[in-house]
């Protein structure tokens, strides 16, 4: 690793998949944590996902070791018991008792290892929806965010995972209060996020809305704007650009800017209030000025002005984005192929860096030797924990 490296001395063990809690681990290994991940025997079965599931592998598993457990087995069992007495944290979002099942609940953990931070990644916090099913979409759906995304009668998901990224987050942020508490007391604990409260936090700028205005929170497309100028506009190439006037000092350096000088004059729309009141007046003229501009043409006028902008982009134009290569905001990631490519690293910066570092996704059970040689086991109990099926991989 190379870059800030805060967590350094943590080691996590994660029992995860898909992409909530994987994406603690994650966030958690970029920053230096050392984390290894259990995978069943033949590997994660989201390793070979299709589609829209692609990505999650490569996004969300860099920077971690993998070793293969077979659950089942007393001595797979055995295992994963002795990656949880030496961790400093336990990651898992498997479903909710599935852990308890297994002997590898909090408590039953906690008992020889009671500096253990336990983090469960669920659908829902304890309560009357804790043994339902959730996914990134109920998620979205159930809590209102589909509805506020998607036109009025038709909601619509978030065109990213993002419950299941910030519920790890929240994760993230959890573990790291539980550290800094254990500093004071010696003591670990179970934290838990979730994907539905996760939603509703989201959300709760909507709720607010409704109890400041009396009136609930229109679908965003339907929404009654805070500003006048605060939408997508097309340009003359036909490559649309989103423009924000926020300010009435804006609103002056924006009219100045493109010889909006009868707009400027009428005082009766000086204030912003005033100007979202006359918006179906006002945007016609402004659209019909933004088309004539072509999109590069018209961000170099609105670059430096302090005029909120940005060209729609789309995720396959990140991978050329100059601030995003400048700035270390991409890193080579090895793809199980051998193929090489970049991925987003974390949006944070520490000391003037950024935690960056070439990664390399590792093969299923790939350090399984290893991270059995580190728990004490010599070499005859690893070729026996192997040859029982108990065990599987290299390293």
């Amino acid at each position: 690793m190379t870059g800030p490296q805060p967590l350094k001395n943590l080691k996590v063990v994660e029992f995860t998949h898909m992409v909530m809690g994987p994406a603690v681990g994650a966030i958690l290994a970029s920053l230096g944590a050392e984390v290894v991940r259990v995978e069943p025997i033949g590997g994660d079965r989201t390793r070979k996902l299709i589609g829209s599931g692609a990505g999650y592998f490569p996004m969300y598993n860099r920077h971690k070791a993998s070793i293969c457990l077979d659950l089942k087995s007393p001595d797979g069992l055995a295992v994963a018991r002795d990656l949880a007495a030496g961790a400093d944290i336990l990651i898992e979002n498997y479903r909710p008792g599935a852990m308890d099942r297994l002997g590898l609940g909090y408590e039953a953990l906690a008992a020889s290892n009671p500096r253990l931070i336990y983090c469960s990644e669920k659908g829902f916090l304890p309560g009357p929806y804790e043994e339902r099913t959730a996914l990134d979409e109920v998620a979205q759906m159930m809590g209102g965010l589909a509805y506020m995304t998607g036109p009025p009668g038709r909601p619509l998901r978030a065109g990213s995972s993002v419950i299941d990224v910030t519920g790890g987050m929240f994760g993230v942020i959890a573990i790291l209060a539980a550290v800094e508490e254990r500093h004071r007391t010696g003591r670990g604990q179970k934290v838990q996020s979730s994907l539905f409260e996760t939603t509703i936090y989201l959300i709760g700028q909507h709720m607010a809305q409704l109890a400041v205005t009396g009136k609930p929170a229109a679908p965003m497309p339907a929404r009654i704007s805070a500003w006048a100028i605060y939408d997508v506009f097309e340009t003359a190439d036909d490559k649309p650009i989103f423009i924000g006037v926020v300010t009435d000092a804006l609103w002056e350096k924006f009219c100045a800017l493109f010889g909006l000088d009868d707009l400027w004059a009428d005082e009766s729309i000086r204030e912003n209030t005033a100007r979202v009141l006359a918006r179906d007046r006002i945007m016609p003229q402004i659209r019909a000025l933004v088309q004539t501009w072509k999109r590069d043409d018209l961000i170099a006028r609105l670059e430096g002005t302090g005029l909120p902008f940005a060209p729609i982009g789309r995720p396959e134009d990140m991978f050329d984005d100059p601030h995003l290569l400048a700035s270390g905001g991409l890193e080579p990631v090895t793809l199980s192929d051998g193929k090489t490519t970049m991925l987003p690293t974390l949006p944070i910066e520490m000391n003037g860096a950024r935690p960056h570092a070439h990664a390399a996704l590792p093969e299923a059970g790939a350090d399984t030797k290893s991270v059995l040689a580190g728990l004490g086991y010599d070499e005859a109990r690893i070729e026996a924990l192997l040859a029982s099926g108990a065990v599987e991989g290299q390293g």
